[in-house]
C-alpha cells in the first residue's frame, strides 16, 4: 500500500500529527521529524520512526516519492495497519 505523508523536519520530538487534507497532494499523514533535512538524515529519521510506531522492520518501508520534498509518498506491505484516520 502507499502511504502520503507531509514531514516536518527540525522537529522538537518525533510524532504522527494526524491526518489532513492538502489541495494538490489529497489525503496525508502529517509527522514530525527531529532530524534536519540534510544527507537524507530526516528521509532516514522518518524510515526508522515509522518502523518503530507501525511495528515493521525498516527494509519494509521505502521511500517512493519525495526524496528532497515534504510531501513524499512511502511503500508499506499491503497487510500494515495505520493510525486511525478522523
Amino acid at each position: 500500500m502507499q502511504l502520503r505523508v507531509k514531514v516536518t523536519p527540525n522537529a522538537k520530538s518525533n510524532q504522527i500529527k494526524g491526518w489532513a487534507d492538502h489541495p494538490e497532494a489529497g489525503r496525508h499523514l502529517r509527522i514530525q521529524i527531529t532530524a534536519p533535512p540534510v544527507d537524507g538524515k530526516a528521509n532516514k529519521a522518518l524510515i526508522a520512526f515509522l518502523a518503530k510506531e507501525l511495528n515493521l522492520p525498516k527494509s519494509q518501508i521505502c521511500l517512493r516519492k519525495g526524496e528532497s520534498s515534504r510531501l513524499k509518498t512511502i511503500e508499506l506491505p499491503d497487510s500494515t495497519l495505520l493510525p486511525d484516520q478522523p
